[in-house]
């Protein structure tokens, strides 16, 4: 697919890394996993990108905000269901590493970014 302008926001490229991520290690999860925590937590790394992305497709700076906080509600949704694939003894010590990286790093980011929308809208 052709290259547009929001990848190349950074927090967009690492809301797609965390979805693969996370992609990565549901799909080896067994049946019943996979329909149940597996699904609620690819669904919402998915929604991380997803809103950013058609935050960034509106025409409104206000829209473009909302839909921000969206990815960044999805993005503490995907940090609940990862503790929670975690407890279950889901995840191997492997997984997690690029994971807890990834998350680290996207919630500032987010946050940054949703401040730098508000400063365009002023």
């Amino acid at each position: 697919m052709a290259k547009f302008a929001l990848e190349s926001l950074r927090v967009y490229a690492m809301a797609e890394e965390l979805a693969d991520l996370v992609w990565d290690v549901v799909i080896a999860w067994e049946l019943f996993p996979k329909s149940t925590v597996g699904n609620q937590l690819v669904r919402a790394a998915d929604s991380v990108g997803a809103n950013i992305a058609e935050g960034y497709g509106r025409a409104s700076p206000a829209d473009h905000q909302r839909f921000v906080r969206i990815a960044r509600g999805s993005l503490y949704e995907v940090r609940h269901f990862l503790r929670r694939a975690d407890k279950r003894r889901l995840l191997t010590k492997e997984q997690k590493v690029p994971l807890q990286r990834v998350l680290k790093e996207l919630l500032p980011a987010l946050n940054a970014y949703l401040r730098s929308l508000g400063a365009h809208s002023s």
